[in-house]
């Protein structure tokens, strides 16, 4: 299959294609040239597809650690199973790094205590929001895929590119 290439070296494309892509899965929107909407298509349906087929993946493990007192306490930890873990990893490789903001008018202490255990927000995202989401959906349609939609909104000002209204359905 042929990518398009839109006039970018590779390191360039696959940087914009990453950018947009983590803008994408985080907001659930962008706009963007009808080119470039496009190939974030398919690239965002590919990951949104690894994390529907892994999500479920979970492996149950007992940690032992010692409390303040000294005492040897056991308890149970939820770890990513190997398809899920190998699924993430890609997933890492594709999208940049979201930092999780601050709601307007939360405490900082509240703030912190939210993200405490979070190391990648957009990541718990993609496993806990949108690949539950889309595999309930693809059991009641019988339809995997067609994770996007592009709007067309009409041409750019100064040089007339075709623009478009990327989204998560």
């Amino acid at each position: 299959m042929k990518v398009k290439q839109l006039g970018r070296p590779t390191e360039e494309r696959m940087a914009i294609m990453r950018n947009q892509a983590t803008d994408l899965l985080w907001k659930g929107k962008i706009e963007t040239t009808l080119a470039r909407a496009k190939s974030l298509k398919s690239y965002v349906e590919k990951i949104l597809t690894l994390a529907i087929n892994s999500y479920e993946d979970v492996v149950t493990v007992n940690k032992n650690s010692v409390n303040e007192k000294g005492e040897k306490v056991s308890r149970e930890v939820m770890n990513d199973g190997p398809k899920k873990l190998a699924a993430r990893r890609k997933i890492m490789a594709k999208v940049y790094t979201v930092k999780e903001e601050r709601k307007k008018g939360e405490k900082k202490a509240d703030y912190l205590a939210r993200i405490d255990n979070i190391k990648n927000p957009l990541l718990e995202k993609i496993f806990n929001v949108y690949a539950p989401k889309y595999a309930t959906r693809a059991k009641e349609l019988g339809q995997k895929g067609g994770y996007t939609r592009i709007i067309r909104t009409g041409l750019r000002k100064g040089d007339n590119a075709g623009m478009a209204i990327i989204e998560l359905i």
